[in-house]
């Protein structure tokens, strides 16, 4: 029985934590389909409304990490699943967007984001196998990221003008914008990564 007790003792107790802060990030997920049906609506007020939902969804990704701090309800499972679904998010509306308005000014640029997202999780995933991945742990410059991506993407959803202010066109300046913090955030990552005080060494 001491055994079994010492056991259960020492296992994770947050593999899966259901909080409040999590229910947030989950939702966030579960938007993303909602987004992608009422973008495809034959109305007029079809992409306000998507942009709407999104703008809601990106909300919860700064509430989540305040009710986690706040509420002290951090949990593995949280830090994990909140990158993820600010990916699928980002990532989701990117295609909705290359998809409908079909330049390559916008193609180039989800390239880049795209592409970048998927080195930095195949990194991070390395770093953990070599117990390093506090090394390329979220930072401020990849949040800043986040949030111009929400914000350009946002104006890129809503395509029409508002109040005289030409929406789109703030959206295509502010997603080069993001588009060159990612570049920077994923250099910075990169290098972090293969600090020489990272890398294992080779027995002299």
């Amino acid at each position: 029985m001491a055994t079994v007790s010492t056991t259960l003792r020492s296992a994770p107790q947050d593999v899966i934590v259901l909080n409040i802060p999590v229910i947030l990030t989950l939702l966030r997920i579960v938007l993303l389909p909602v987004i992608v049906v009422v973008f495809y609506l034959d109305y007029s007020w079809a992409r306000p409304a998507s942009c709407i939902i999104f703008v809601l969804a990106g909300i919860t990704d700064w509430l989540d990490g305040y009710l986690a701090r706040k509420l002290g309800q951090e949990s593995r499972f949280g830090a994990f699943l909140d990158p993820v679904a600010d990916k699928l998010m980002v990532a989701c509306v990117l295609i909705l967007i290359v998809e409908f308005d079909n330049t390559p000014w916008l193609t180039i640029p989800a390239i880049i984001v795209i592409g970048r997202e998927i080195t930095i999780s195949a990194l991070r995933e390395w770093m953990a196998e070599m117990g390093q991945r506090g090394k390329v742990a979220v930072g401020y410059l990849g949040k800043v990221k986040t949030t111009l991506q929400i914000i350009a993407l946002a104006l890129l959803l809503w395509h029409h003008d508002l109040y005289g202010l030409p929406t789109y066109k703030i959206g295509m300046v502010a997603l080069y914008i993001a588009t060159i913090l990612t570049i920077w955030s994923m250099v910075a990552y990169i290098r972090a990564a293969f600090a020489s005080d990272t890398l294992p060494q080779k027995n002299q």
